[in-house]
């Protein structure tokens, strides 16, 4: 049989690390896009995918 699930929990968090990367990028083309209000406001929307790189990178290090 195969084992399907072989994944290790590292490779699990370097894929949500590249995917949370990926979408801040993205969301900051799009405000800077918008020439509105949106380049100034932009890095408050994305506290939340920076906080989870941070852990990420906390749990690679041992200090979590």
């Amino acid at each position: 049989m195969l084992d399907r699930a072989n994944l290790d929990v590292e490779d699990l968090l370097k894929i949500i690390l590249a995917l949370v990367i990926v979408y801040i990028v993205v969301n900051l083309l799009f405000d800077l896009i918008e020439f509105a209000l949106a380049p100034l406001l932009g890095p408050l929307t994305n506290i939340i995918g920076l906080v989870i790189v941070v852990l990420i990178i906390l749990y690679f290090l041992d200090y979590i």
